[in-house]
C-alpha cells in the first residue's frame, strides 16, 4: 500500500480539503489527486465525497481511516527500530507558536536547526489563538500557560519567569509601585480575556485583578503599550531583556510579592510513537532555552 497516498489521506482530513493537504505536503494537485485515486481503486471503495466546494469522507473513509494512521505509525515505528539512535530529523515539521515567542525565540531557533539538518522543511504557525493542532495539522505547539487536562502529550522545555515593566516616561509621571496594594492606583495592561495576575506572596499565592484603559489580546500589543507609557504591563523576561538593557523599560520589584512563573511547553499529538523530526527539534528548542545557553546572534 502506498504510504504517500495514506499520509495525503490522513493529512486531507485534517486540511479540510485536497488542495490544502497537497500544499502542505509539497504535492501538486494533480499527483494528489492520483494518489487518492490509486488509493481508493486498490481497496475498491470510495474514501472521499468530492465537490468544488467540500470535501468529507464517507462511511467507508471513516472506517479506515484509523487504520491509515495506525499503519503510518507502525511503519515510522519499524523504521525507528532499525535505524535506531542514528535516525535523523526528516521531511515537512509543522510548528505553533504564540506571536512573540514565535518571532524573537522559535523562528531564530528555527534557522539554526534547519542548517544543522538540511533535509528538514518547516512551516511556522504563529497565532496567540490556542488551536486544535490535531486539526489544523500540526506537529508540534509550543505553549506558554498552565495546560488543562488534554489527550495531547505535553514535555516541558523550561521555566518561564515573568516580571512587571514600565517605561521611564510612566515611571517619572506616576512613580512606580513597591507592594502588591500599590498596583490597584496604576494604570495595567491586561490581556482581554483575563484580567488577573497570579503572585506569590511568602504566605501564599494569589490572583489580583488589575485593569487600565487598554486592553488587547496580543501580548505584541501590550508590549508596544507599555513601551508607549501606557501603563504596567505582566510580560515574559524574554520578551523584555533587550528593552532592559537599552533603558526602554525598568523592572519593578515588589516588597511583598513576585509574579508566579509559567511553563513553555512542547505540545503534541498522543502517540506510542514520536517523530525523529519533533523529538529534534523539541531538543534544540530545549538547548536553546537553556540557562547555559550562549547568547543568540544573528544568522
Amino acid at each position: 500500500m502506498d504510504f504517500d497516498a495514506l499520509t495525503l489521506l490522513v493529512e486531507t482530513t485534517s486540511a479540510g480539503s485536497l488542495a490544502a493537504a497537497a500544499r502542505r505536503l509539497r504535492l501538486s494537485p494533480m499527483k494528489a489527486t492520483r494518489l487518492i485515486s490509486a488509493l481508493e481503486e486498490e481497496l475498491g471503495v470510495r474514501l472521499l465525497y468530492r465537490t468544488t466546494r467540500s470535501l468529507s469522507l464517507t462511511d467507508d473513509g471513516l472506517s479506515f481511516l484509523p487504520h491509515a494512521k495506525t499503519l503510518l505509525e507502525e511503519r515510522a515505528a519499524a523504521l525507528a527500530s532499525v535505524r535506531g539512535g542514528e535516525a535523523q530529523p526528516a521531511g515537512l515539521l509543522r510548528v505553533s507558536a504564540s506571536l512573540a515567542f514565535g518571532r524573537q525565540v522559535v523562528a531564530p531557533m528555527i534557522v539554526r536547526f534547519m542548517r544543522t539538518w538540511p533535509a528538514m522543511q518547516v512551516d511556522l504557525k504563529l497565532t496567540d489563538t490556542v488551536i486544535d493542532i490535531v486539526a489544523e495539522g500540526m506537529d508540534v505547539a509550543i505553549r506558554i500557560a498552565e495546560l488543562p487536562d488534554s489527550n495531547l502529550i505535553a514535555r516541558r522545555i523550561a521555566d518561564n519567569p515573568r516580571i512587571l515593566v514600565a517605561s521611564p516616561a510612566y515611571a517619572d509621571q506616576y512613580s512606580l509601585p513597591v507592594s502588591l496594594a500599590d498596583l490597584q492606583c496604576h494604570e495595567c495592561l491586561t490581556s482581554s480575556a483575563a484580567m488577573h495576575w497570579a503572585f506569590r506572596t511568602a504566605q501564599e499565592s494569589r490572583m489580583i485583578r488589575v485593569g487600565g484603559r487598554f486592553t488587547a489580546n496580543s501580548i505584541d500589543a501590550l508590549h508596544e503599550a507599555c513601551l508607549g507609557g501606557l501603563g504596567i504591563a505582566c510580560l515574559s523576561r524574554w520578551d523584555v531583556e533587550a528593552d532592559l538593557a537599552r533603558g526602554a523599560l525598568r523592572e519593578i520589584a515588589l516588597s511583598d510579592a513576585a509574579l508566579e512563573p509559567l511553563t513553555i511547553w512542547a505540545v503534541y499529538a498522543s502517540r506510542h510513537l514520536v517523530p525523529a523530526k519533533v523529538r529534534f527539534f523539541i531538543d534544540a528548542l530545549a538547548e536553546r532555552l537553556s540557562p547555559n545557553a550562549p547568547a543568540a546572534t544573528e544568522p
